[in-house]
């Protein structure tokens, strides 16, 4: 059994078709959901994201331009798990520190504050159940806070909703199962392309060889663009 599955018990994780109520482990808080491990025990967002809070001071304290370092730092915390709704925030804050950095224009610690607000919105299971990964929507939340979007506004309502897009064009494209990382780092790559086109920013861009494989249970192996021996085949 791999250290990621149940926070509780590492037991695997089983998806409902229909909402149950249950109770958190943690909090004893009670909210319908899909999800729960093979034991029983259900963990709820705010739980499983405990610790989140200190993203901005991490944030405000980089000077890379490169939001995949960034978000590797974010990943090596001990509120990061294998796979969770804090994907949903990171890939954003990663995005609006590195663009900051690089030379954007925006209140950094005010957009975080934004990015954390917008991306805690988005629930675990987005993926599968919404049709639409929040690491990719974090993206589309990245494009919407610099360029000032709201429902009513015009350039920066289409951009935003054109970067969700191509992020989400990269994740669907791999397919599935879901991988928290793998869709992160596929959402980042799209937005530093995006951003570079439409905004005139350079933010870093690097070649990702993923190292977490072995704590992903549903790890895709070669299928994934990531994968060492892909890396290795191109040696």
């Amino acid at each position: 059994m791999m250290k990621e599955e149940c926070l509780i018990c590492g037991a695997p994780l089983e998806y409902l078709e229909t909402d149950e109520m249950m109770e958190c482990a943690v909090c004893r808080k009670k909210e319908p959901s899909k999800t729960r491990c093979v034991s029983g025990h259900y963990v709820c967002d705010a739980c499983h994201t405990a610790g989140m809070d200190s993203l901005i001071g991490l944030c405000l304290e980089a000077a890379s331009k490169d939001p995949i370092e960034i978000i590797n730092s974010m990943m090596a915390q001990p509120f990061c798990h294998m796979h969770g709704p804090e994907h949903h925030i990171m890939v954003g804050a990663a995005l609006l520190t590195a663009y900051k950095n690089a030379g954007g224009e925006i209140d950094l610690q005010q957009a975080l504050v934004e990015m954390m607000s917008r991306g805690r919105s988005v629930p675990g299971g987005a993926c599968g159940f919404w049709g639409a990964c929040g690491a990719g929507i974090s993206a589309g939340m990245f494009v919407s806070i610099i360029s000032k979007s709201t429902p009513l506004s015009a350039e920066p309502f289409g951009l935003s909703n054109l970067m969700t897009s191509k992020a989400l064009e990269r994740i669907g494209a791999i397919g599935g199962p879901r991988c928290c990382k793998r869709d992160s780092f596929l959402s980042i790559l799209a937005a530093v392309d995006f951003v570079r086109e439409n905004f005139g920013i350079d933010m870093a861009r690097r070649e990702i060889t993923c190292g977490y494989a072995a704590q992903n249970n549903q790890c895709i192996g070669k299928r994934c663009p990531f994968s060492k021996p892909n890396h290795e085949s191109l040696l």
